[in-house]
């Protein structure tokens, strides 16, 4: 096969699940938008429900349509970008809860969709989405005589638990929604890991249940085996790749594997040299030279026999340890794992 092939986990992401789940008293819902990370929402979506999941939360509408196709009737599933104009028909036709954002937003939903059942989404300080104190404060009378089904806000700030703007966003929230009788929820994951005082009634776990940080106990999810197109030696003084940025100082020997940035393995990786690194059973295999679109370079000097494919992503290395060599997030590079590869879901 010429194409890479990713091999998504599911129990793994079940399991992932059941672990952020029993950290807290609260309902445990995920959040499976971007196509849930990039793996592929409706077999991903379909493993989170049959561990026990029964609340969802995606980006848009329309990946809300194609949520509900895939798990039926039942679950909930709130769109955090809430009621845009346009939606109505999307909206009552996939069941879906939208997250209201703004006044407009809640004049919109009452509109169109009178009795249809919708969320509201405060901005406890993020200032990215939702009402604000005082917006929310001349609305709040009126959303709440319509019983939305959740109240939630989102934290900034998270993934660093010292951070100053986690006790300001939980005090926020909470004298936003005091006295409020619907459910709240205001952590993803990294605010189940901050303790009991962020969990309130409903937890949004996303990246967490797919191997990332800051869940550093999470099993991990993705395997990516990369094919090896051709191998060569090459000599002391020899360079490698577009811009001739690597130079050979001993003999070295090369293969040349089938991905590249527009496989969503970043171009920066390849100037991470001495650390972006392949492996075959557990040696690491430095990447030299810059990503290729299509292709990228690795020294294989390491090993006696080169095999058909190179792992890049598996139980020891992860997404977030291929975000440090590109210098960004684990969020970004797993969500741009590219069309091309073969996914394989195993179970």
């Amino acid at each position: 096969m010429s194409k890479a092939t990713l091999t998504i986990d599911l129990q793994a992401i079940a399991d992932n699940w059941r672990a952020l789940d029993r950290m807290t008293e609260a309902e445990t819902g995920a959040v499976v938008k971007a196509d849930s990370y990039g793996l592929g929402a409706a077999r991903v979506a379909t493993a989170l429900a049959e561990a026990g999941a029964r609340q969802f939360f995606v980006a848009l509408a329309e990946e809300g349509v194609a949520l509900r196709q895939a798990l039926g009737e039942g679950p909930v599933i709130n769109v955090f970008s809430g009621h845009m104009a346009g939606d109505a028909e999307a909206i009552a036709g996939a069941a879906l809860t939208p997250m209201i954002n703004s006044t407009e937003q809640l004049l919109r939903q009452f509109e169109t969709l009178p009795g249809h059942g919708f969320g509201i989404q405060l901005d406890s300080g993020m200032n990215r989405l939702g009402m604000e104190p005082a917006e929310w404060a001349a609305l709040r009378d009126i959303a709440l005589s319509q019983g939305p089904s959740l109240i939630m806000s989102h934290l900034a700030c998270s993934d660093a638990p010292d951070h100053g703007m986690n006790d300001a966003q939980l005090r926020s929230f909470r004298e936003m929604t005091e006295g409020v009788d619907a459910p709240r929820s205001l952590s993803a994951t990294g605010g189940i890991l901050l303790g009991s005082d962020y969990h309130f009634d409903v937890t949004r776990p996303g990246i967490g249940l797919y191997g990332g940080r800051p869940f550093t106990d999470a099993q991990p999810v993705v395997t990516l085996d990369v094919p090896v197109i051709q191998t060569r030696s090459i000599t002391p003084g020899e360079t490698v790749g577009y811009g001739n940025t690597w130079t050979a100082e001993s003999t070295v020997k090369l293969a040349t594997v089938a991905a590249g940035y527009a496989d969503g393995l970043v171009r920066a990786m390849g100037n991470a040299v001495g650390h972006a690194c392949f492996q075959h059973e557990g040696i690491q295999l430095p990447i030299v030279g810059r990503v290729s679109m299509d292709l990228i370079t690795v020294d294989v000097s390491a090993l006696s026999e080169v095999p058909a494919t190179l792992q890049l992503l598996g139980s020891t290395q992860g997404v977030d340890d291929l975000a440090d060599w590109a210098g960004t997030i684990g969020y970004e590079m797993l969500t741009s794992l590219g069309a091309r590869y073969a996914k394989r879901y195993a179970s």
